[in-house]
């Protein structure tokens, strides 16, 4: 089962058309956050596996860690619900530093995503768990480009 599980992966995480940041030729960078490892690993593997530059973290506090330590994301990737502090708290206290960041929200509890913010802001998304690695792709690639590749 795993191995058609990875061919699976790589035959469907064929290097994005337009993953690397319009101003240079890196790869845009993703900051992936949640308390869940599985679906930590999962979105990495699929992320990078299609070209994107991905660092993980395991809760808000070690992605706002991160963030100081590596610089500016493309985008943020986050779980709505989870211990100390919500997605939507990490993107506010992001976008302190950086106000054009963009965020996808990946959850599985949108009615808590909503009940915690009436509207989602320009540059910000939302994603049901579980999702498809096409539809994870498409939706990164909506988030960060505009456009669907």
């Amino acid at each position: 089962m795993k191995t058609i599980a990875a061919s699976l992966l790589q035959a469907v995480t064929r290097p994005a058309a337009g993953c690397s940041t319009p101003a240079s030729d890196q790869p845009m960078s993703i900051l992936i956050v949640d308390d869940e490892e599985g679906v930590r690993r999962y979105v990495d593997r699929v992320l990078s596996g299609a070209g994107y530059r991905t660092t993980t973290a395991i809760d808000g506090a070690d992605a706002i860690a991160a963030s100081a330590r590596e610089g500016r994301f493309d985008l943020l990737l986050t779980d709505v619900a989870m211990p100390k502090m919500t997605g939507a708290e990490l993107a506010r206290r992001l976008r302190l530093n950086d106000p054009n960041l963009k965020v996808l929200y990946l959850t599985g509890c949108s009615d808590q995503l909503f009940e915690e913010k009436a509207t989602l802001w320009h540059e910000e998304a939302f994603l049901e768990k579980p999702c498809t690695v096409a539809g994870l792709l498409q939706a990164v690639a909506l988030a960060v480009t505009g456009k669907v590749t």
